[in-house]
């Protein structure tokens, strides 16, 4: 089949998915991309899998295959590169689905940025930078699950992964001349770990700025309320917007107080959600919290004077983080996200994560490690014109 000019395969039967393994055996690298379908759904919906090898330009129909086992084996096969840009969604989409992590990873959004590019930055982008050609635009949203696809889908989907292989030698000669290709293969490895996907079933509430500006029995009740949102979504198969519309909950927990007439004269509340739901959700607030409950709602921290010292001395951190990475010439965005310090003093599966890396020990330097480590008991002065950060 052809395509804008470009020859591919269709595999939509597992006996040509079979061979498509078969002649796959041996290789030494593979690009893939992906395409899914998130809206509207709980479960995301993959839908297409791009493929380009020595071999030539595969797409692979998840839709019609009953079994991705023959992909998935080369995915985890460590003799092969795997080349994805943003391949965290793909491989995370993955993970969820098949249980499964790459063996052998080289992202290109995350390679580029320690030669110079920004974190993250667009496929277009970094093939005209990298490569000198520019791409028309693609779908912004479209249907994936569509069948049979259109000519510009199909068009769209093989320009996700024509340019990979040419990418990945680019930058990978960069790399070499920088002295950074050890550095970018350790961060590629983290989505080989299976801990890279992990996420706090209950991180809505931990992240929740209305959590943490209130008591604890309304935290309890949030708690109930987004797990009971999560599990009716899963059930059902919607997005948990389609269940509890995120922007009503402020005013559900505020209503809730009242009872069920209250939340009904409310009217930024919905009358269909309370009248089906009202009651359960009375039930949910006036129900004693148990031990495990409130485990989970005092790890939320109440904003406080203490909070705002903290926020001086995370800005002054994050500026320093950012004055290392560009004299590095790295993107700062990939270094440290703007909130990670303040996460890492809460969570410590985030500070591992951080600290443990290599190059970024190697990068911010000893003293800037040793201020994460002892955040709690870091402490900032000014005098005589200089700031000073001590323990």
């Amino acid at each position: 089949m052809t395509a804008a000019g470009i020859d591919y395969t269709l595999i939509d039967t597992q006996e040509a998915l079979q061979t498509f393994y078969e002649e796959h055996q041996g290789i030494d690298w593979m690009g893939f991309d992906t395409e899914f379908i998130g809206e509207k759904r709980y479960h995301t919906l993959l839908c297409l899998i791009q493929v380009s090898s020595v071999h030539g330009y595969y797409l692979i129909d998840p839709i019609a295959l009953s079994d991705l086992g023959p992909f998935l084996k080369l995915v985890q096969d460590p003799a092969i590169v795997k080349i994805t840009h943003a391949g965290d969604n793909d491989y995370r989409l993955l993970y969820r689905a098949y249980g499964i992590t790459p063996a052998n990873a080289f992202d290109t959004q995350i390679a580029a940025s320690f030669i110079g590019h920004r974190y993250p930055t667009s496929f277009a982008k970094l093939v005209e930078a990298e490569i000198g050609d520019k791409l028309g635009k693609g779908y912004a949203v479209t249907d994936w699950s569509r069948r049979p696809m259109s000519e510009k889908q199909v068009k769209y989907a093989l320009l996700d992964v024509v340019y990979l292989r040419q990418l990945y030698d680019a930058i990978s000669e960069k790399l070499k001349a920088n002295g950074r290709l050890p550095w970018a293969l350790e961060e590629c490895a983290l989505m080989a770990d299976s801990d890279y996907y992990f996420r706090d079933p209950n991180h809505e509430l931990l992240n929740s700025n209305l959590a943490r500006s209130s008591r604890t029995r309304d935290r309890i009740f949030l708690l109930r309320l987004y797990e009971w949102r999560r599990s009716v979504a899963e059930s059902k198969n919607y997005s948990k917007e389609m269940i509890l519309p995120g922007k009503i909950i402020s005013q559900l927990m505020r209503g809730v107080r009242g009872g069920k007439e209250s939340m009904l004269e409310n009217r930024r509340l919905p009358a269909k959600t309370i009248n089906r739901y009202g009651d359960l959700f009375v039930d949910m607030y006036n129900a004693p919290g148990t031990e495990e409950e409130l485990t989970i709602v005092n790890q939320i921290q109440r904003n406080s004077q203490e909070d705002e010292e903290d926020d001086m001395i995370i800005e002054l951190l994050y500026l320093l983080m950012k004055y290392r990475a560009g004299e590095a010439d790295i993107s700062h965005a990939l270094v440290m996200p703007r909130n990670a310090i303040r996460r890492m003093k809460q969570d410590e599966s985030v500070r591992k994560a951080l600290l443990g890396s290599g190059w970024r020990r190697e990068l911010l330097g000893e003293d800037f490690v040793e201020w994460l480590k002892n955040f709690d008991r870091l402490k900032m002065s000014i005098e005589g014109g200089k700031i000073s950060l001590h323990v």
